[in-house]
Order: C-alpha cells, then sequence, then structure tokens
C-alpha cells in the first residue's frame, strides 16, 4: 500500500471513531423522547438536568465529524453536504432548537413556558436519530447524485455534484435508511434509560420504570437492527477496480466482513457487549454500570459498519444515477501533502479524549439527587 493509501486509511478509522462516538452520544437525544415520560415536574428536571450537562459534547462531536470530513474527504462533503442540503437541514434545524432550548428553557421570561422547550427537545431527539441513521445509511445503499470534475471548468456553473431535484428527500422515503434510522432511534432511547439508571439516584419506581424502558427499546432496537444486517449483507456493491472504474459485486459488504475477520470479531464483540448491558440492567434491580457495556458495544459496532463501507476498495458513497461517479477513499480523499499536514494535527484527538473523559468524570462522581438538583445553581 502507497502512503497516500496509508492515509486514507488511516483518516478513515479517524472517522469510524468519531461516528460511533457521535451514535453514542445521541443517548442525549434519545434521553429528550423520554422526557414525556416524567410523572413529577422535580422527575422531569431532573432528567433535563442530568442531559443538559451532555448535550455540547454531542453537538460539538457532529461538528468534528463533519470537520474531519472536510479535512480527508472533501469530496464527499461537497457531495453530500452540499447536494443532499434538505436533508442535513433537517438535521440542522433539530440540533440549533436543541441548543435554544436548553438556554432558554428556564430562563426568566420565558413567554413560551418550559412545555414548549421541551417539544422542540422531542423534536431534536426524534428527527435527529433517524435523520442521521438515514444519512449514514446512504453510504450502503447510495444516493442520487452525478459528479463531474470538468464542471469547475465552467464558469457559469462549477458545480462539481449534482442531485436529484430533491436533494436528499428521496433518501428519507427509502424503506432501507429508515430501517437503520429506527434503529438508531430505539439504540438512543435505550442507551438513554441506562444513562438515567446510573446518573439520577431518585426515588425507586423512576429507577425501575428506566430499567423496563432500557429492555424494551433495547429488544425493539435488537430486532431492527438484526433486520438492517440481512438487508445489508444481501445487499450488492460496488468496488472500485485496478483502473478506477467500479463494478457491482453480490453480497459486497458480507465479503467485506468475511475478509477483515477482525472486523467480525468486533461487531460480535460489541453486539454481546451491548445485549449483556441490557438484559443485566434489567434483571439486576442494583446494578447501574449497563451505559458502559451498551456504549463499549455500540462504539465497536457502528466502526465495524464505517470499516465495511469504506475499507476494500469499497464505493462508501454509491451513486444511483451513475455507478463510475461513486466515491471511495482512493478517488475522494485530500491531497498527500494536506492528509500528511492533517494527521500531525490529529496527534491531538488522544488529548481531546482525555480531556472528555475528566470533564466527563467530574460531573459524574455521584449520582444527581433531588436535593442536589435544588442547590444547583444552573438549571436547564
Amino acid at each position: 500500500m502507497t502512503q497516500l493509501g496509508i492515509l486514507q486509511a488511516y483518516w478513515w478509522l479517524l472517522i469510524a471513531v468519531l461516528g460511533a462516538a457521535l451514535v453514542f452520544l445521541l443517548f442525549v437525544q434519545g434521553g429528550q423522547t423520554l422526557l414525556c415520560g416524567a410523572r413529577t415536574e422535580t422527575e422531569r428536571q431532573l432528567m433535563v438536568n442530568s442531559l443538559g450537562r451532555k448535550w455540547e459534547l454531542t453537538f460539538t462531536t457532529l461538528v468534528v465529524f463533519g470537520g474531519a470530513f472536510f479535512a480527508s474527504f472533501p469530496l464527499f462533503y461537497s457531495t453530500s453536504f452540499g447536494g443532499a442540503y434538505w436533508l442535513w437541514m433537517l438535521i440542522l434545524v433539530s440540533f440549533v432548537v436543541q441548543a435554544v432550548s436548553y438556554e432558554y428553557r428556564r430562563k426568566s421570561g420565558n413567554v413560551f413556558g418550559t412545555r414548549f422547550y421541551d417539544a422542540l427537545l422531542m423534536f431534536n431527539g426524534v428527527f435527529g436519530c433517524v435523520l442521521l441513521g438515514v444519512a449514514v445509511a446512504m453510504m450502503f445503499f447510495g444516493a442520487e447524485f452525478t459528479i463531474a470534475k470538468g464542471n469547475l471548468l465552467d464558469g457559469s456553473d462549477p458545480v462539481i455534484s449534482r442531485w436529484s431535484s430533491t436533494h436528499g428527500l428521496e433518501a428519507i422515503a427509502n424503506w432501507r435508511n429508515l430501517l437503520l434510522g429506527a434503529a438508531v432511534f430505539f439504540l438512543a432511547r435505550t442507551q438513554a434509560a441506562l444513562y438515567f439508571v446510573n446518573n439520577i439516584c431518585g426515588d425507586g419506581s423512576f429507577s425501575a420504570r428506566m430499567r423496563r424502558v432500557a429492555l424494551t427499546n433495547g429488544l425493539c432496537f435488537a430486532v431492527l437492527f438484526v433486520g438492517f444486517l440481512v438487508v445489508l449483507v444481501l445487499a450488492p456493491g460496488l468496488r472500485q477496480q485496478s483502473d478506477g472504474t467500479f463494478l457491482h459485486e453480490p453480497n459486497l459488504y458480507l465479503h467485506n466482513l468475511l475478509h477483515m475477520w477482525w472486523a467480525l470479531v468486533m461487531l460480535l464483540v460489541g453486539v454481546v457487549a451491548a445485549l449483556y448491558g441490557i438484559f443485566r440492567t434489567a434483571v439486576d434491580k442494583r446494578w447501574r454500570s449497563g451505559i458502559w457495556f451498551g456504549g463499549i458495544g455500540t462504539v465497536l459496532v457502528v466502526m465495524v459498519l464505517f470499516f465495511v463501507a469504506g475499507y476494500g476498495d469499497t464505493a462508501y458513497y454509491p451513486s444511483l444515477l451513475d455507478p463510475q461517479s461513486s466515491l471511495s477513499l482512493a478517488n475522494s480523499s485530500s491531497s498527500l501533502f494536506t492528509l500528511r499536514v492533517m494527521s500531525w494535527v490529529s496527534i491531538n484527538v488522544p488529548f481531546v479524549l482525555a480531556y472528555i473523559i475528566y470533564v466527563w468524570s467530574k460531573m459524574n462522581s455521584h449520582p444527581l439527587t433531588p436535593s442536589e438538583l435544588n442547590r444547583e445553581h444552573h438549571q436547564y
């Protein structure tokens, strides 16, 4: 493998890590959809304050995820974010209203009331999770775009990629994309319930309900995700040949998974860890560490999905209109110089992760209780 190929694989690994971290942190969005189940105002405020301490981590990770794509695979960035803009605008709007809601929900002089902002948090929780799942599913099942790099020489319309008139809305109508979107939604709700069990020390009924929520939503997620995996391994894909062209290959993602045996091991370990966290939380009333097993399992599984989507000369963004316009690591990356310079910058990533872990441990040094909530100087 050439130096350029090594750097392309390295940056795809970083993107896989960031994407996996983002999916794990979507427990914040999942928790927002559980607010409607709060039985008292104190319970609701405990849930909101628990999530409010973490929502910025999700938003920041989403921004860094997009920035990593911009730095390493700019053709994907311009094609997807610039072409499927209706899909991405819906995602962006859902995250903007989330930020506004946490900032103004309990502000003095709030003329809308807390319920209005709770509805916006629900909007972000539902649409943020489902639409991000749809966006990721496009990496497997394709999108309606074409690419012509020669258009850069067209002074009147220098646009490389062109999309169908719906500009990403068609992806939402694709049932296979929605299958992954629904799986992400129920996974986020499951992780949120596990997080509440770990982070909130309320009365016994609250913990018992969250354990039931984790089990029911975990079962829904398991069914949907297994269905997605079946659809994925049976689906054809596009593999790039030595001359740069793309050819259809039946069961391509299954072949990738079997060829990368280590990824298959990661997938199995991740699934077992997630299921262990869910089911032990449901049956062991004194155990509160399910979020960590579920989180590790989520990170491993999502990383595997990125691996089978991009490694092995696979088209990680197939074009449904023109297969030869599909994007792979080789034809969509930055130059060797850019990747080399940005790789030195990426050395700071472990320090950033260490800082996040440190801040998280400080905020979660002990469970949130109603009495502590009354002493909290900042209420979300």
